[in-house]
């Protein structure tokens, strides 16, 4: 068995000992077997020369062609070892992970063919000529390091204009995967196989994927798909990343979605998209927690320990009168040093400083300045609660005009 890494770089000459160039990659078929069907040398004069590998006399060792060797194009169905697979990231299902492929073991008999990949440390040392050296130092303590070497047969390509790869399983188990790293991996991929995969999951799952995704991927996925199905799952999506999407959506789509959303779904993104439309939409936030003004701090952290999870972070908690008006705030560190059973209306700050949703965003970020607060409640004009401004938001708008 060879490993990629021995081969990478070799010099390659023809049969009446010709010096052609070195060995840069090979190139295989995308098939159950992944037989080697080319060699890719660089030279002085030509980057990329490709090779059929029938033309190939010797591997192991020195490169040696045939004197009248065949150049060659890609075709359709083959990738690039290095380039398309070498470094790439693979999910390990059974350790729930995301993993990555340090080298490729290349088996010659009875044709070449990729036998696996070697994802532990010893493939990344092989690169540098330190496997002997690392076996020897570790063997002094009694350590034992060896490949961890996973088969052809139990990886599957997920793509085929890139190569990226997973390990064969039934795709309910990439549910193991955290919805972030997942989400990374599918970015990797074409949009065929992001809606293939999201299609395996439940829809909550699926809406947690989706949240994660770079915006331009979920533009793209709710524009090839069908409204209805589309619509499912934007319902599982946080309202806020459904409103940027649908807001980058054409009009068409956009209203086709709305129609389809259920009630719940629809009322939170329709006012998030009629937030969007004003001097400070794009910067507020509408994760906050509101209190009727009598709750005790002990009802109140219960609360926060409930449902803090679905929030980023809860530094501030507001309280409201019996007209849902704003009329008091309190920091959480706050709320813990009180009596538990102390009511919020003898602790909280009934002194507010507000804004709207038509205050520019200049008066905004002076006023954050001019107060030291980190947020600033933004209301409508019956003092009713919209969301938050907070300073890390208008961070960059205070750096170009300060």
């Amino acid at each position: 068995m060879l490993y990629f890494s021995e081969l990478l770089n070799r010099k390659v000459f023809t049969e009446d000992k010709i010096f052609v160039g070195k060995l840069q990659d090979l190139v295989f078929k995308l098939s159950d077997s992944a037989e080697i069907t080319k060699v890719v040398v660089a030279s002085k004069l030509d980057p990329k020369t490709i090779i059929d590998i029938a033309d190939v006399v010797k591997l192991n060792g020195s490169v040696i062609l045939k004197k009248n060797y065949h150049t060659k194009e890609l075709e359709e169905n083959e990738l690039y070892l290095s380039k398309n697979l070498l470094d790439s990231q693979i999910i390990d299902i059974s350790g729930d992970k995301m993993v990555r492929v340090n080298d490729v073991a290349i088996q010659n008999q009875p044709i070449l063919y990729i036998a696996g990949v070697d994802i532990g440390l010893i493939g990344f040392l092989r690169w540098f000529g330190l496997e002997d050296l690392a076996n020897k130092l570790f063997n002094r303590y009694g350590i034992k390091l060896s490949s961890q070497f996973l088969s052809w047969g139990d990886i599957q390509t997920l793509e085929l204009s890139r190569g990226h790869v997973k390990i064969k399983t039934e795709q309910t188990k990439l549910q193991k995967i955290r919805p972030e790293d997942l989400a990374d991996y599918l970015e990797q991929t074409n949009m065929e196989n992001i809606g293939q995969v999201l299609r395996t999951f439940t829809l909550d799952h699926a809406g947690e994927v989706l949240n994660n995704l770079n915006l331009n991927y979920q533009v793209e996925f709710f524009k090839r798909n069908e409204t209805k199905e589309a619509a499912h799952f934007m319902s599982h999506m946080e309202p806020e990343e459904a409103a940027d999407v649908l807001v980058a959506l054409p009009k068409k789509k956009r209203e086709g979605l709305l129609e389809l959303l259920n009630e719940s779904s629809k009322k939170q993104i329709e006012g998030l998209l009629s937030i969007s439309a004003t001097p400070v939409g794009d910067i507020v936030s509408t994760e906050f927690l509101t209190f009727d003004s009598n709750v005790t701090a002990k009802d109140i952290l219960k609360t926060v320990k409930e449902v803090g999870q679905d929030f980023g972070e809860i530094l501030y908690v507001y309280f409201l009168n019996s007209e849902k008006q704003l009329v008091g705030v309190s920091s959480l560190k706050s709320v813990i040093t009180q009596n538990p059973d102390a009511s919020a209306f003898k602790f909280m700050k009934p002194q507010i400083e507000v804004v709207s949703l038509s205050t520019p965003e200049s008066v905004v970020w002076k006023k954050l300045l001019k107060y030291k607060y980190y947020v600033l409640p933004v209301v409508d004009k019956d003092r009713q609660m919209i969301g938050l401004v907070k300073l890390d938001d208008v961070s960059e708008l205070i750096n170009k005009q300060l």
